[in-house]
């Protein structure tokens, strides 16, 4: 009788075993992921793996003017293409054209649903949709370095000058990140110029201006600050999410 209900409680654990098997994994963890924290915006984020907003709003299905919150986990890489799902082995000619049709008619509805999305978020995005026609200098002084996008701390141009000195938009646009939350650039502004360009300032001593504000070339946004006991603004213009040479922009002093 004791072997018989011993064998029962082991082949019971065994079928256990059997049906837990492997907890399922979190698609939306580890590489590729980011998870959102307190003073991040779409455009702070974008800005720190050095994507294009757009791009990134598109990867995670939602719109560009669309709130994002702590803890919300953001795709930073572009999802696989998916496949038209199949028809199974054994459906009949019939079901596998009203399949099909389906299929045809909820991408449609997908597509037109996209497109609306993006209209949406134009209207309630836009600021300046024309590029910057002008460009101003963000301060007074001398560049200290040369641009070189390959390397981190020569993504811009550091501007050498006075703590505290005024720092400017660079042309027309809308404040879409002010704080300090991106490591390496301490108290940072981003300004977004049009679709295409966005323009930043970093090491700020202090910022004046607050995200959704609209401002005019010229207008005073920060005091400039220091990094490594130098007063200096460093300044950065990026196009379509990457960087390029301000140098090339802003005109010659």
């Amino acid at each position: 009788m004791k072997s018989a209900i011993a064998t029962l409680i082991a082949a019971l654990l065994l079928a256990s075993c059997a049906s837990t098997g492997n907890p399922p994994t979190n698609p939306e963890r580890g590489p590729g992921w980011y998870t959102v924290k307190r003073s991040d915006t779409l455009y702070s984020i974008a800005w720190r793996y050095g994507l294009d907003y757009h791009q990134l709003a598109q990867w995670n299905q939602i719109a560009v003017s669309d709130p994002i919150y702590p803890g919300q986990r953001l795709r930073l890489l572009k999802p696989h293409s998916q496949a038209t799902p199949g028809v199974s082995a054994g459906a009949s000619p019939s079901t596998s054209s009203q399949s099909s049709g389906s299929a045809s008619t909820s991408s449609s509805s997908s597509k037109s649903t996209s497109k609306s999305k993006t209209t949406s978020a134009a209207a309630g995005d836009s600021v300046a949709m024309r590029n910057p026609v002008k460009w101003i200098w963000p301060t007074a002084g001398k560049p200290l370095n040369t641009f070189l996008a390959s390397q981190l701390d020569r993504r811009g141009i550091n501007i050498a000058g006075k703590e505290g000195q005024p720092v400017l938009a660079v042309a027309d646009g809308k404040v879409v990140y002010s704080g300090n939350g991106l490591a390496g650039y301490g108290n940072l502004i981003i300004i977004k110029h049009s679709d295409t360009y966005l323009s930043a300032y970093a090491y700020c001593r202090e910022r004046l201006v607050e995200e959704g504000m609209a401002v005019r070339a010229g207008k005073l946004v920060a005091r400039m600050g220091q990094r490594d006991n130098i007063a200096m603004l460093h300044f950065e213009i990026r196009r379509n999410g990457k960087p390029v040479d301000p140098l090339k922009y802003l005109p010659k002093q």
